[in-house]
């Protein structure tokens, strides 16, 4: 059986949005008359009424023949597009997509309960001396433990624990089984689901022949505008708090260490994993599938690659990848000389062949 899906299955757009509108958030003055933006798409299957976004050589094919009313564009491909597709040219055209889409998807940029309700369910377990604020929604299942504090506008998820004396501030979203425990969450905090907070940090010390637990008994903070993606999981510090800076964003699958402190603003993509004890900056840019060591310091506004191994402090501002992870030029510097040196041996083999 042939399935299909379109954004609607799931997104239906609250209102549309006038070409006008999109222009003034472009930055541009709008001199042509206006239209309604119903809806968005991709180069291929935007259509009568739909925008979408062109910010990539490799996409120049689909966007000759796209079919979509509006395009978002950037300069350098602005004279490709269709005769029949309006054009907002701007340097920025993704961000400006990422804004109309907000204007037309609240929801997807906001998460809600997946019960489509507001309020408290019969079926949550609330302690009695737990504090709910004012029109929170708690979905069936989930459970608040003894003088936790829920600030209000918050929705937690189904089956979501949050554990005693947790602070989870307002305008919160937490998923479907989400687990809070020796945290203190700050406002308009986004966790979604299977995400883990506050578990023991990964203490053991060697002592007569085998390993031996060491109590952890910090705490995690988590500040403001944060968003930790799915099936993340945060262990709570061994002495001090792990500390996720105000506006930063974890991809899913991220694993913090404890004592790991986290600065404003970074950016973590899938499967990194971050031992104990490290010091990130702000602004911070962090690929996916990275390793990096215990007890160090990354600074501000760094990048690191993905699949990158670091082992050793990496100074403010600097690119680093590899394995070990090294400064982006020498990388690729040595991967040059390699690659020359590797095609030299198969010559000299092919001689003495």
């Amino acid at each position: 059986m042939e399935i299909a899906m379109s954004s609607e299955t799931f997104f239906v757009a609250n209102h549309s949005v006038a070409a006008s509108r999109i222009a003034a958030l472009a930055g541009l003055s709008f001199v042509t008359d206006d239209f309604a933006i119903s809806a968005a798409g991709t180069l291929a299957t935007a259509g009568v009424g739909e925008l979408c976004y062109m910010d990539d050589a490799k996409y120049i094919e689909e966007l000759k023949v796209t079919r979509a009313s509006a395009c978002l564009i950037s300069p350098r491909f602005s004279e490709l597009v269709p005769a029949g597709t309006f054009s907002f040219v701007t340097p920025h055209p993704y961000a400006i997509y990422a804004q109309v889409l907000a204007l037309l998807y609240p929801h997807a940029t906001i998460p809600a309960s997946n019960f489509g309700t507001d309020g408290i369910s019969p079926k949550a377990n609330i302690h009695a001396s737990a504090i709910v604020g004012y029109d929170v929604t708690i979905d069936p299942g989930a459970s608040i433990g003894p003088n936790a504090r829920i600030g209000d506008f918050t929705c937690i998820g189904s089956n979501a624990v949050i554990g005693p004396s947790v602070r989870i501030g307002r305008n919160c979203y937490l998923g479907a089984n989400v687990t809070v425990a020796h945290a203190v969450v700050g406002d308009r905090v986004i966790i979604h689901p299977g995400t883990s907070i506050g578990q023991d940090g990964f203490g053991f010390t060697f002592l007569g022949g085998k390993w031996v637990k060491v109590p952890q008994v910090g705490g995690v903070i988590i500040k403001n505008d944060v968003e930790v993606g799915a099936n993340t999981t945060i262990d709570r510090g061994s002495m001090r708090a792990t500390v996720i800076g105000e506006g930063t964003k974890l991809d899913n699958l991220v694993q913090v260490a404890h004592n790991v402190k986290i600065g404003a603003h970074c950016v973590i993509a899938a499967q990194v994993g971050i031992a104990g004890s490290t010091t990130i900056g702000d602004f911070v840019a962090v690929g996916g599938h990275a390793a990096i060591a215990p007890h160090v310091t990354i600074g501000s506004k760094a990048q690191i690659g993905g699949a990158s191994g670091v082992m050793c402090d990496i100074p403010a501002g600097e690119r680093w990848v590899g394995i070990p992870a090294r400064q982006s030029r020498a990388f690729f510097r040595q991967y040059a000389v390699l690659k020359r040196l590797a095609k030299k041996k198969w010559r000299t083999f092919d001689g003495l062949e």
